[in-house]
């Protein structure tokens, strides 16, 4: 009785916690070095391949899931490369971006993406040094920082895109 209350307690605690919004995608290479963004039909500019994660779900099973509904590709991320912590403004709450590593796409690969005509109108692969121009600051920052720890072969943790630490 005692250990069954203790529990509800507890869980009335944990209820009582912050909450934070969590967001999971991937970067995924053409053969070329090129990297994949994806149009989305309901804002102007472009994304990575990814979303929310949803409750009762890990960052990784949200990357998963994602890259299945968005491109069609039963597909397993390679690694972590970075956690950016977001601060909360005055139009969002705080959050926390987990960036996973999709890896290169054969031609076969990208033969095979089908996008969800309902949420996304394209997709195109663009020159490292073209994405800031596509996506919004925060993402092209935290993609930059992303590819960066690939490329050193480390994962990174960001806070408001700028490194904290690599690992």
């Amino acid at each position: 009785m005692a250990a069954e209350r203790d529990g509800l307690q507890g869980m009335a605690y944990q209820r009582s916690l912050p909450r934070k919004r969590m967001s999971a995608g991937a970067l995924f290479f053409d053969e070329n070095g090129r990297l994949l963004l994806v149009k989305p039909t309901y804002k102007p500019h472009w994304e990575i391949p990814g979303g929310a994660v949803e409750a009762d779900e890990s960052p990784l099973q949200a990357c998963v899931r994602e890259i299945e509904e968005e491109l069609g590709l039963v597909w397993q991320p390679q690694q972590l490369l970075g956690v950016d912590y977001i601060s909360a403004s005055s139009d969002k709450t705080e959050a926390l971006a987990f960036v996973f590593l999709g890896g290169i796409l054969t031609k076969a690969d990208i033969a095979a993406i089908r996008l969800p005509a309902a949420e996304l109108s394209e997709y195109r692969f663009w020159q490292l040094d073209a994405i800031a121009e596509q996506v919004v600051l925060r993402l092209g920052r935290r993609v930059h920082q992303c590819v960066q720890a690939w490329q050193m072969g480390q994962t990174y943790y960001l806070e408001n895109q700028q490194l904290v630490w690599t690992g």
